[in-house]
C-alpha cells in the first residue's frame, strides 16, 4: 500500500468540488448564498482588543460585564495591560500579580471560555517589563567610558504607566538572566493559575531608553567578532568635538559590530521569554520594532509577529474628513514599507498571524468615528497583517460615571463611546476580511533582502533603534526605495534577513521557507556578509533565481576584515555567472517572468494568498477615483466569487480571457473594498508549504464544498441609470439614546446638524437619533436602487419598509436597498449616532471634574492637558442629502 493514497484521496476530492464550484458559479439562476461563501467564523478571525485595567482596580461583575459586552460586539479576544489607576479608587486597587489579582485573571479566563473569548495579557504592567523585584543588577544599562574602559551605568529607567504591585526599575533587556530574574514572581504566582486561562504573552515595542551595555557584552562581542571591544572604548563613546583615532569607516565597522552583538543580545533574551511561555502552553507576541536589532529575526521569533499603526494617514478618499487640530502635526505617518516588516517575518517563519496594535491615536480624544478607522485597518490588511489589536478598550466598573476610566493614548473602543451600538459592525467587517486573510498561505512572489548592514554602518552614535516613528533606516535606503518601486508596479514581495536566507532551500524552482517565493531580490548594498554570499550562491547554484540591483562591494564590521573581503570576493566570483544584474530592479523581473498585478496600476492595493483552490485576493480602494471595468490578474482561473466583506454577500464575478490573461471586472468606489475568490485550472492550483499535512488541504477543501453546496447567482455589477429620487422630508426627529438627557424631538425639511436644529440639550448630546420619513417611488425599469445617505455624522443603521438594510458607518454611506423598495409609498428610518465630542465640550465647560487618571491623568493628541471647553460644534446627525439612484446592470 503506498503511503501517498490518503493525499491522492484529498486531490480526488479537490478536483471534484472544482468542478461542482464551476458549475454553480456558471449557474445564473441558482439561489443566493453569501453565507456560504465565507469560512466559518473564529475568534482568531474577528479583532482584539488591548484591554486597560487602571490599578488593577478590577470586579468580578464588572469583568464579567463588560466581557459580554465585548463578545456581543464581535470582539474576539482580549489582551490585559494593568496600569494606572483612578483617583478616589485606590481601596479598590489590586497588587499586580497578588493572589487577588490573579484570581482575577483566572475569572476573566473562565469568562472567556464561556463567551468564546481569547485571553492575552501583558507579561507585566505598563511598558517595558521591569518592576519592584528588579534590583541594579538586573537592571538596564547604558554604556559609559572611565579610565578609558566602557563600563555600565545604570539608566535609572522605570516602568512607564506601572499599575500598583508593578513599579519599579526597568530591567536589562540584552540579559536573560536578568529576565529569568524578572519572571521567577510570575511563576510563583502562575502556580494557582489553572492551564488554559491565558493564550498568549504580549511584551511591547523596545522602549528600554538608554540601554545599549550589559555584562556578557564582551564577552559575546569577541566570540562574534574576534577581538576586544574595549580597545575602542574612547572611540566608541567620544563627545562630539573630541578628537578620534580612528577613520569614519573605521570606527563606522567597529559600531556596526557592535550594534550586531546588541542585536544578537536581545534576541537572546526575548528567546528567554518565548521559552518561558512556551513552557507553560503560551504563544507569545511581540512587536520587535524600536529594538537595535535585525527586526526581521526578532518578529520571526515571536508565534505573532506584532507591528503598530500610530496616527493618521491623509487618504484622499473623498468623503474622509481630515480636520485641523483633530490629529496630530508633524506626526510621522504610518508606513506601509515598516509594517511590512512584520508580515513578512510571519509569511518567511511560517507562522498563521501577523498582528498590529491598530489605530493609535487615531484622531483627537472623542473625535474618532468608525470611518476613519476603516481605511487605516484596510491598509495593514493589504500590507499582510491578519490579527488585529485595537488600541483600546480600558476598563471601567459599573458604578464609574460617563465617560468612564480612560487611557490617555487610546482611540475609545469602549460601551461608553456612543458608538458602540455600531461597532458590531465594523468587528463583522473586519471578521470577514480576516477570515480570508487567515486561510491559505501568502503567495509573495519576491524575497527582499534587507541589508541591515548597511543601516548598522554609521560613525554616528552607538546604538540605534529602529522604530516605527522615524522611519528612513528603512525609506531612505535603497531596499525601501525598491520595496516602493515594487508595491506602486503590483508586485508582492516579503523582506528576508540574513539568517533567514541560511534557512531557505530551493524544491521545484520555488525558494521555500516558512512560505514560497519565486526570485530574490538584493538591492544595491555596500556592505555584504559572507555567510549570506554563501548561501546565495549554493542557492545559485541549485536554480534560484537572483537579483542584484548591483554586486556588492564590501563586508561590513572591523573583524577579520581582510580575510572576510577575500571569502566575499570568492563567493560572489561563484554567484555571478548565475545571478542577474540589473540597475532597473522591474525590468530584470519582467525578464524573470515575474508578472506584477494591474490591480495596483488601476489604483488599489491588495494582498494574495494562495489556496488550495486557486488564489484570495483582499483588494482595497483608497484612492480618489472609483475603479470600473475589466482588470488583468497575474494568477489564472476559470470560475470566480466576489464577497462583501461590509455586508457579507457574495456573487460569482465576470471573468474572461485576453491576452493570455484571466480579466475579471471590478467595481469599487473610493473607500470600497473586496474579496475575490479564484478557482484556478487544472495544473495552475498552487503548490502548499513545505510539508503540508493532507487534513490542512482538506480543511480549505471544505470552503470550497460551503461555496458549492450553496450556490452563486452572478454578482451585481451595476450603473447609475434613471433619475434620482431625492428623500427631502419632512423628516422627523426622535433622540432614543444617550445622554446627558434626551433632547425633544423636532421635525425639519431641511437635514443639518442637530446641534443646529435643535436647541441647548442637542448641543451637548452624545447618543443616537431615529430619523423617519416616507417618500413616492416611481415605477421604473431598475434592476436595484442604492441609497446614498451623503455626509453621516457618523454611523446609521437603517430600516426600509421594517426590514433592515444594513448600517453605513464607512464612506462612501451607501447601501443597496433594491430589494427593499417597492413603488408606491415606502417608509424609511434611520437610527443615527454621532461622537462624543459635544458631551464632553460640555462637560469642560461646566468645569466637572471627570479627567480622574492618575500618573500622566489625561492629555490631548499633542500631549497637551486636554480641555474641550474651547472645542467648536461637532456636526452630529443626519447631514444628508438623502437619495435612492436606480441602478441597471452594468454592461
Amino acid at each position: 500500500m503506498t503511503a501517498f493514497r490518503p493525499l491522492r484521496a484529498v486531490q480526488l476530492l479537490f478536483s471534484l468540488l472544482l468542478a461542482g464550484l464551476a458549475s454553480s458559479l456558471a449557474a445564473t439562476a441558482a439561489p443566493a448564498a453569501a453565507n456560504a461563501a465565507w469560512p466559518e467564523i473564529t475568534r482568531e478571525n474577528k479583532p482584539w482588543t488591548r484591554w486597560w485595567w487602571p490599578g488593577s482596580a478590577v470586579d468580578r461583575a464588572s469583568l464579567t460585564r463588560q466581557l459580554e459586552q465585548f463578545a456581543a460586539a464581535g470582539l474576539g479576544g482580549v489582551e490585559i495591560t494593568p496600569i494606572y489607576g483612578a483617583r478616589g479608587a485606590e481601596e479598590r486597587y489590586l497588587k499586580f500579580l497578588s493572589p487577588e489579582w490573579v484570581a482575577m485573571l483566572e475569572h476573566v479566563g473562565r469568562e472567556g471560555q464561556r463567551l468564546g473569548l481569547g485571553v492575552d495579557m501583558a507579561t507585566g504592567t505598563g511598558w517595558p517589563f521591569g518592576g519592584p523585584w528588579i534590583d541594579n543588577v538586573s537592571a538596564a544599562q547604558q554604556a559609559v567610558a572611565r579610565d578609558g574602559k566602557i563600563i555600565p551605568e545604570p539608566t535609572r529607567m522605570k516602568v512607564k504607566r506601572a499599575a500598583p504591585g508593578g513599579e519599579g526599575l526597568v530591567i536589562d533587556p540584552f540579559s536573560p538572566a536578568a529576565l529569568r530574574t524578572y519572571l521567577a514572581p510570575f511563576e510563583t504566582a502562575f502556580a494557582q493559575l489553572p492551564k488554559g486561562m491565558v493564550r498568549g504573552q504580549f511584551h511591547d515595542s523596545f522602549e528600554y531608553y538608554g540601554a545599549n551595555w550589559t555584562a556578557r557584552l564582551p564577552e559575546v562581542f569577541q566570540e562574534m567578532h574576534g577581538y576586544d571591544i574595549q580597545t575602542y572604548a574612547k572611540e566608541l563613546l567620544a563627545k562630539p568635538g573630541e578628537v578620534k583615532t580612528l577613520d569614519a569607516d573605521t570606527l563606522a565597522r567597529i559600531k556596526a559590530d557592535y550594534r550586531d552583538t546588541l542585536g544578537r543580545l536581545h534576541l537572546d533574551y526575548l528567546r528567554t521569554w518565548v521559552d518561558w511561555s512556551h513552557a507553560r502552553g503560551q504563544l507569545v507576541r511581540n512587536q520587535s520594532h524600536g529594538a537595535p536589532g535585525n527586526l526581521l529575526d526578532l518578529y520571526a521569533n515571536a508565534d505573532i509577529p506584532e507591528t503598530e499603526t500610530f496616527g493618521s494617514t491623509p487618504f484622499p478618499i473623498p468623503g474622509l474628513r481630515r480636520i485641523d487640530g483633530e490629529f496630530r502635526e508633524g506626526l510621522d505617518l504610518p508606513e506601509p514599507l515598516v509594517v511590512r516588516m512584520a508580515s513578512s517575518a510571519a509569511h518567511v517563519g511560517g507562522h498563521l498571524y501577523a498582528s498590529s496594535e491598530t489605530c493609535t491615536w487615531l484622531r483627537e480624544h472623542f473625535k474618532e468615528s468608525l470611518s476613519y478607522a476603516k481605511p487605516e485597518i484596510d491598509r495593514i490588511l493589504a500590507d499582510g497583517i491578519n490579527h488585529l489589536f485595537y488600541h483600546g478598550t480600558v476598563f471601567s466598573p459599573q458604578d464609574a460615571a460617563w465617560p468612564g476610566w480612560l487611557f490617555y493614548a487610546s482611540t475609545q473602543f469602549n460601551p461608553n463611546n456612543p458608538l458602540w451600538d455600531d461597532f458590531g459592525a465594523l468587528n463583522a467587517y473586519v471578521a470577514r476580511a480576516q477570515s480570508i486573510l487567515q486561510h491559505g498561505r501568502p503567495d509573495n512572489d519576491i524575497l527582499l533582502y534587507w541589508p541591515l548592514a548597511d543601516v548598522w554602518h554609521d560613525p554616528k552614535g552607538l546604538s540605534h533603534q529602529l522604530t516605527v516613528h522615524d522611519v528612513k533606516w528603512l525609506t531612505q535606503q535603497p531596499v525601501g526605495r525598491i520595496a516602493a518601486q515594487l508595491l506602486a508596479a503590483g508586485h508582492t514581495f516579503d523582506y528576508i534577513s540574513d539568517a533567514q536566507l541560511q534557512q531557505a532551500f530551493l524544491e521545484n524552482g520555488e525558494i521555500v521557507t516558512g512560505a514560497r517565493h519565486r526570485v530574490i531580490v538584493v538591492p544595491a548594498t555596500e556592505h555584504f556578509p559572507v555567510a549570506t554570499a554563501k548561501r546565495l550562491a549554493a542557492l545559485a547554484k541549485s536554480g534560484a533565481r537572483i537579483i542584484f540591483e548591483r554586486m556588492p562591494a564590501d563586508v561590513p564590521g572591523f573583524g577579520r576584515l581582510e580575510e572576510r573581503r577575500a571569502q566575499l570576493k570568492a563567493a560572489l566570483a561563484d554567484i555571478a555567472p548565475r545571478a542577474r544584474v540589473d540597475g532597473d530592479i522591474l525590468a530584470a523581473l519582467a525578464a524573470e517572468r515575474i508578472v506584477p498585478e494591474a490591480v495596483a496600476k488601476a489604483g488599489l492595493i491588495f494582498q494574495r494568498r494562495a489556496t488550495a483552490a486557486g488564489h484570495d485576493y483582499f483588494l482595497a480602494n483608497l484612492g480618489a477615483q472609483k475603479v470600473d471595468g475589466w482588470i488583468a490578474l497575474a494568477k489564472p482561473a476559470n470560475a470566480a466569487v466576489l464577497l462583501d466583506p461590509l455586508n457579507g454577500l457574495a456573487g460569482a464575478a465576470r471573468l474572461r480571457e485576453a491576452n493570455g490573461r484571466t480579466e475579471v471586472m471590478l467595481q469599487l468606489e473610493p473607500g470600497e473594498t473586496i474579496i475575490l475568490r479564484l478557482a484556478a485550472p487544472d495544473g495552475s492550483r498552487s503548490r502548499g508549504p513545505a510539508g503540508e499535512r493532507a487534513a490542512d488541504l482538506a480543511d480549505r477543501l471544505a470552503t470550497l464544498g460551503q461555496i458549492r453546496a450553496g450556490g452563486a447567482q452572478p454578482w451585481p455589477y451595476r450603473e447609475a441609470r434613471g433619475q434620482t429620487v431625492v428623500l427631502g422630508g419632512p423628516w422627523k426627529i426622535e433622540f432614543v439614546k444617550g445622554g446627558p438627557t434626551l433632547p425633544p424631538s423636532l421635525e425639519t425639511t431641511r437635514l443639518a446638524s442637530w446641534t443646529e436644529l435643535g436647541g441647548e440639550e442637542a448641543q451637548r448630546f452624545a447618543g443616537t437619533a431615529r430619523y423617519t420619513t416616507s417618500f413616492e417611488l416611481p415605477a421604473t425599469g431598475a434592476n436595484d436602487w442604492r441609497l446614498e445617505l451623503g455626509d453621516v455624522r457618523e454611523t446609521a443603521r437603517v430600516t426600509i419598509n421594517g426590514q433592515s438594510a444594513g448600517t453605513a458607518w464607512s464612506v462612501p454611506y451607501r447601501l443597496r436597498v433594491g430589494g427593499l423598495l417597492h413603488p408606491g409609498r415606502n417608509t424609511i428610518a434611520l437610527e443615527v449616532t454621532n461622537l462624543a465630542a459635544n458631551r464632553v465640550r460640555d462637560l469642560d465647560r461646566r468645569k466637572v471634574d471627570w479627567k480622574i487618571m492618575r500618573e500622566i491623568n489625561f492629555v490631548n493628541i499633542n500631549y497637551k492637558p486636554f480641555d474641550a471647553s474651547g472645542w467648536e460644534l461637532t456636526p452630529s446627525g443626519l447631514l444628508g442629502p438623502v437619495t435612492l439612484v436606480p441602478l441597471t446592470e452594468r454592461p
